[in-house]
């Protein structure tokens, strides 16, 4: 049986490539040692706990698990707990991203964008209260400037990350004071990998107050901020957008 450490301990959901692998980077970085979940990606994860393992010796542990497969949940916090004796901090990134046009929006892709973007997201998290209220940790969710306003043509994406937005306040608001709970809402940081783009590189210049994309490191330092030093913050929605919310 592991050992009580004396490192945090961070699980992040979606964390073998794009921006939850920079968010596993700049928490192993910060001294955290991290659980790495990824759903199909495993050459991807196995590479990035190759290089943090090469920094720090027994600091990851890899986890494979469709999230949508709410029984997996507890499993997965015992497995964190199993490895390095305890959970202080859980960062909700896994996301599904496709358009969905009203006329043409089918149950099976309202079932696959709420399962991915807020039912896996709220049975984690229950999974994991026990072991975050030991630790009187915090939870990060990743949401969307889109959960906040509507995207054309993205009805459904946009629907499932505003109830992400709520879970974020309603579970603040019932875990506290144990456990923080907060939130990042990205703007545009990375060019989607669907065909369609539902924005230009002219739009996001136009439309944000900085002029520019942000970079997955920005969305990285704001989860490290909401879960190591915001201590006085809970039930926050913190926009790391270059002002695209003002033009939205």
């Amino acid at each position: 049986m592991s050992t009580h450490r004396e490192s945090p301990a961070a699980l992040v959901t979606g964390a073998a490539h794009r921006i939850g692998a920079v968010i596993a980077r700049r928490l192993h970085a910060a001294g955290y040692d991290v659980a790495l979940h990824y759903r199909h990606s495993g050459a991807d994860a196995a590479a990035l706990a190759a290089e943090l393992e090469a920094q720090r010796a027994r600091s990851t542990l890899l986890l494979q698990a469709d999230l949508t497969d709410t029984a997996l949940m507890p499993g997965l916090v015992a497995d964190v707990r199993a490895r390095f004796g305890r959970l202080d901090a859980l960062v909700n990134n896994a996301s599904t991203y496709y358009a969905t046009p009203v006329e043409s929006a089918t149950p099976a892709q309202w079932d696959e964008l709420f399962g991915a973007n807020a039912r896996a997201a709220f049975f984690l998290s229950q999974a994991a209260m026990p072991a975050l209220r030991v630790a009187r940790g915090a939870i990060v969710n990743i949401v969307d400037i889109y959960g906040q306003r509507p995207l054309a043509a993205h009805t459904l994406y946009c629907m499932s990350k505003a109830a992400l937005v709520m879970l974020t306040r309603s579970l603040a608001l019932e875990l506290g004071p144990e456990i923080r709970v907060n939130a990042v809402a990205p703007g545009n940081i990375l060019w989607s990998t669907n065909a369609v783009k539902a924005e230009t590189a002219d739009m996001v210049e136009q439309r944000t107050v900085l002029g520019r994309q942000g970079t997955p490191q920005e969305i990285a330092d704001a989860v490290l901020y909401l879960l190591r030093d915001a201590s006085y913050c809970s039930g926050v929605v913190l926009p790391v957008d270059g002002g695209r919310l003002l033009h939205v």
